[in-house]
């Protein structure tokens, strides 16, 4: 994994440096040590990652002060020296080093300007993290003795271990007192660790090897005796009463089926990792097995104690697969494995227990036999083509805009395309960039989605490849500055047609005009906004065309050709369906969710009445309209659409990268029949065609090769995603 760049430079340079302390080498032959700096990268690398939060003006300044001394001593190529600079230096570093001792301790809530933000777990977890990376990069210095690699390693072990358990469920229940305490007690032991460290290994001074190898033999018993504490809550935890601390509310209960599959292949292809435990993770494959069969059967039940054990059986195979992952790797302890693996078996024969039970209630006997959601989805992507944009209305717009493309002045112009989301902006675009008359007038065509938080050598990088067949990877190691005259050169006498979609303030605009030449080409900058002021602002001769609704009969005619296609609407729906047209308030986005809907479903006038009041009882929103959508999706869908909250706003999404994440995060339902990877496109084909994911770029052979989502519709997305505890992005 690339690691953090680090913003100082010098200090870097002369930390990296062995030559500059090989003075201390006599130290070290007379049983001492002195710190030698690489490690200390460790540190700079943990303080960036503090300093959105931690309040350490102080300190800043006297790192300032540290580079600026480095600075001066790279000037010098013959540093190595015992020159006045590198005396200098020296004497800076035995100042700041005690400096240091405060970060080397678990930081207090109340040190972040943000204290409701973190949980003390997940503090601890950071500051070990930091203690980990600073002990292997330690560790990993060339001409290092054995005293330290035997006397550090002991360390290391049990610090990765505690980092492990903290995310361990018994450790994330912190409305317990009992979790609590044992938290308080792994962070002292951490905060111990942390001073050992800083006392040995943040200093310029000499340290004797046996007392260092003093404090280590008075520190590891600490360990032991908070291990001890450790395996106490483990027990005391299972038997209190269950509390489910599931990562979300939302159900992908094939994730069993992942970890049932990777407990089989543990059992018979891995035994020799599993030796100690084998019977153990038998019967839990067993108890799982057993508990999925009967769960697999009513799933399509959705009824909400169903539900619950659901996600309880999810939750159990999530915590079991954390745990054995972490065993087979040999960083937990055969001790812990075993503890933890007694209570999933508990935990699974409860839900077993409850299972006769729910069977007489709700009859689960008597149910017919119905399709698994990947039957259902098979038939779904056999009998629905994936279809294209369907565009209804604009007619009169597109031969407007057409005409102010290719004719008008000679000079650059900018032409606008304004209204609210969702009234199909970037659709219009699209159909212009591909008009006969556009193609037939411009030497060059080119696009990029500008989006509300941008990046000028990401805009630049997108520009040229819209223009060329480069690869990415060329331009990524170009400097801004070579982007733009890169760009500028091509286009330079020629006549061009620039899309700059979805720009949302004007700053984007000038940080890219320069790069476009201004010669009498009759060259066209096409901008699509949801802010008239950004295209008033851009140009004063520039042309703003402000998109209207879609009438009602536009609205009718669109959901017809979704539903239906070229066949006509029967009788009985026209009533009920022009009632939802209306509904749609001349949203082309808001008419394609609901048409998809209705596509889906039984076509049945009942059923479109009541999807009829369901939008007839809503306060015009477009994202409560779009909502029905979401509602309207099989389970096995919701977290696949979920999941693209995850992905940046208005990127294309690689479609092989997106399906490989589903089927890695337990989306996918397993088929006998069918590869992982041809169910997965299934499910991105079903949400295509239900309007909810664009298509992007298609294959030679008309698959779908990259994704995207709409602006509206990925706010629903994060909006839900955040709700349903699914996922939260963080902003930095």
């Amino acid at each position: 994994m690339a690691r953090m760049a680090l913003p100082f430079k010098f200090l870097s340079e002369i930390v990296e440096s062995r030559d500059l302390f090989l003075h201390f080498d006599r130290d070290r032959k007379k049983g001492g040590f002195r710190w030698k700096g690489p490690h200390f990268l460790a540190f700079l690398r943990y303080l960036i990652k503090l300093r959105p939060n931690y309040n350490h003006g102080r300190f800043s300044d006297l790192l300032r002060k540290v580079e600026e001394s480095a600075n001066r001593l790279c000037k010098y190529k013959n540093f190595t020296k015992k020159g006045i600079y590198s005396a200098k230096f020296l004497h800076i570093m035995d100042y700041f080093l005690p400096e240091l001792r405060e970060f080397f301790a678990v930081p207090k809530p109340q040190q972040y300007l943000s204290c409701s933000t973190f949980k003390t777990n997940e503090l601890v977890a950071s500051f070990i993290d930091f203690l980990l990376e600073d002990l292997e990069e330690f560790l990993g210095q060339r001409y290092l003795s054995r005293f330290f690699t035997v006397q550090l390693n002991p360390l290391l072990k049990n610090l990765k271990f505690l980092l492990i358990i903290l995310g361990d469920t018994p450790f994330q229940r912190t409305e317990l007192e009992e979790t609590n305490n044992i938290l308080a007690d792994i962070e002292s032991i951490d905060n111990e660790a942390g001073i050992f460290f800083h006392s040995f290994f943040f200093t310029t001074y000499l340290v004797k090897e046996t007392k260092i190898a003093a404090a280590h033999s008075v520190l590891l018993p600490k360990f032991k005796m908070v291990k001890e504490k450790i395996k106490n809550h483990c027990i005391t935890v299972s038997n209190l009463p269950s509390v489910t601390t599931r990562n979300t509310d939302l159900v992908s209960i094939f994730i069993v089926d992942s970890v049932l599959d990777y407990l089989n292949h543990l059992i018979n292809n891995k035994a020799r990792l599993i030796v100690d435990v084998k019977d153990q993770i038998t019967t839990l494959h067993e108890e799982l097995n057993f508990s999925r069969s009967f769960l697999r059967d009513i799933e399509v039940q959705q009824n909400k104690e169903l539900i619950e054990y659901e996600m309880q059986l999810r939750d159990l195979a999530y915590e079991a697969e954390y745990i054995i992952n972490w065993f087979t790797a040999g960083e937990v302890p055969v001790w812990y494995l075993t503890l933890r693996l007694s209570n999933f078996i508990q935990k699974n024969k409860l839900i077993r227990t409850a299972l006769p039970e729910i069977k007489l209630n709700y009859g689960i006997n008597s149910l017919e036999v119905v399709e698994s959601p990947c039957e259902v989805s098979s038939q779904v992507a056999r009998s629905i083509p994936m279809v294209d944009e369907i565009i209804v209305g604009f007619k009169d717009e597109t031969m407007q805009i057409a005409r102010q493309l290719v004719r008008g002045p000679d000079h650059l112009q900018i032409i606008s395309i304004t209204g609210m989301p969702g009234l199909g902006k970037t659709t219009l675009a699209k159909k212009l960039y591909n008009h006969s008359s556009v193609l037939n007038h411009f030497d060059k065509r080119l696009w990029c989605v500008v989006s509300q938080t941008y990046e000028r050598k990401r805009l630049l990088i997108d520009i040229l490849r819209s223009m060329t067949n480069h690869k990415e990877v060329k331009f990524l190691e170009m400097e801004v500055q070579e982007l733009g005259e890169n760009l500028h050169k091509n286009l330079k006498e020629r006549r061009y047609f620039v899309v700059m979609d979805d720009i949302w303030n004007v700053e984007a605009w000038h940080d890219l005009k320069m790069y476009f030449p201004k010669d009498k080409t009759r060259s066209r900058i096409l901008f699509t906004s949801r802010n008239k002021e950004v295209a008033l602002e851009a140009s004063s001769n520039g042309i703003i065309n402000e998109l209207p609704f879609l009438s009602v009969d536009e609205c009718w005619d669109l959901l017809q050709q979704k539903v239906f296609g070229k066949a006509l609407c029967p009788r009985e729906f026209l009533d009920v369906g022009k009632q939802i047209a209306t509904c749609c308030k001349g949203l082309p986005l808001a008419v394609s969710g609901i048409a998809a809907v209705l596509a889906n479903m039984e076509k049945k006038e009942s059923l479109w009445q009541e999807v009829a009041a369901s939008l007839s009882s809503y306060i015009f929103k477009e994202q409560d309209i779009l909502e029905i959508s979401y509602k309207h999706l099989p389970i096995h869908l919701k977290p696949c659409f979920l999941y693209f909250s995850a992905f940046e706003e208005d990127r294309e999404i690689p479609v092989k990268k997106l399906l490989s994440l589903w089927i890695s995060e337990g989306f996918i339902q397993k088929n006998e029949d069918k590869r992982s990877e041809d169910v997965a496109e299934e499910y991105l084909i079903e949400l295509i065609n239900r309007s909810m994911v664009q298509v992007a770029k298609r294959r030679s052979d008309n698959g779908v090769k990259a994704c995207n989502m709409h602006d509206l519709m990925r706010d629903m997305c994060m909006r839900i995603a955040k709700e349903e505890n699914f996922l939260n992005v963080i902003k930095e």
